[in-house]
């Protein structure tokens, strides 16, 4: 059973938040109303996934996701917020999460996204990459920021290359597996080996990396 962090400063959230994840068979192993508690308890009790408010007291969730992603390495973030904006989506990943969700959306939705970071899967999406890549603009006459860039061989084989192309595309490791008629095991395996080329720790960083190599596109 996966077990499950809520932090959020608003105790009925985070009490809503736990029945609706109970019920879809999810073990939450504690709640913490700040993010300083919540770095102390996934220290303490090392959960598979933590929900994440962003703003709350003593420390924020950005910085507390950044202070988990350094400690354990293996705890993942969900990053669930009132604020829906680019900035904050960037800031978030940098910081380790593996997802983002405004808290206007339905708590299934919630349920779901847990269950897909469970999995494995980061939460991706075109707009977090362009935000990102906005930081390194690509310049139409083959420049990056006013220097020459270098024609690059893709280091991925052809079907690494489809796979980090349908990542880029929004799709989770369960649709790529359908769509491309292998197991969810053989796509996570050729995800690892996508990370290990593109020295990536995760979709986002590799998607990123693909970019900026000019070997995925953003639809």
């Amino acid at each position: 059973m996966t077990r499950i962090l809520v932090a959020d400063d608003h105790q009925l959230l985070r009490q809503a938040l736990r029945r609706a994840l109970q019920e879809s068979g999810f073990d939450v192993v504690a709640e913490a109303g700040d993010g300083e508690e919540a770095v102390r308890l996934v220290t303490l009790l090392r959960p598979e996934v933590v929900v994440m408010d962003v703003t709350m007291p003593v420390l924020d969730g950005i910085e507390a996701t950044r202070r988990i992603h350094a400690a354990t390495g293996e705890t993942k973030v969900l990053v669930l917020t009132m604020h829906d904006e680019d900035s904050l989506r960037v800031k978030a990943l940098r910081a380790g999460a593996v997802g983002f969700l405004t808290k206007d959306c339905a708590m299934q939705e919630v349920v779901e996204t847990v269950r897909q970071v469970a999995a494995g899967d980061t939460v991706f999406s075109p707009e977090i990459a362009a935000s990102m890549m906005a930081e390194f603009p690509l310049i139409p006459d083959g420049t990056t920021n006013g220097h020459e860039v270098d024609e690059v061989v893709s280091p991925l084989t052809k079907r690494e290359h489809e796979i980090l192309q349908l990542v880029a595309d929004g799709h989770s490791t369960a649709e790529i597996a359908r769509a491309l008629f292998i197991s969810a095991k053989t796509v996570k395996n050729h995800l690892a080996s996508i990370y290990a080329k593109l020295d990536s720790r995760d979709r986002t960083q590799a998607v990123l990396s693909g970019m900026r190599l000019g070997i995925v596109q953003l639809q």
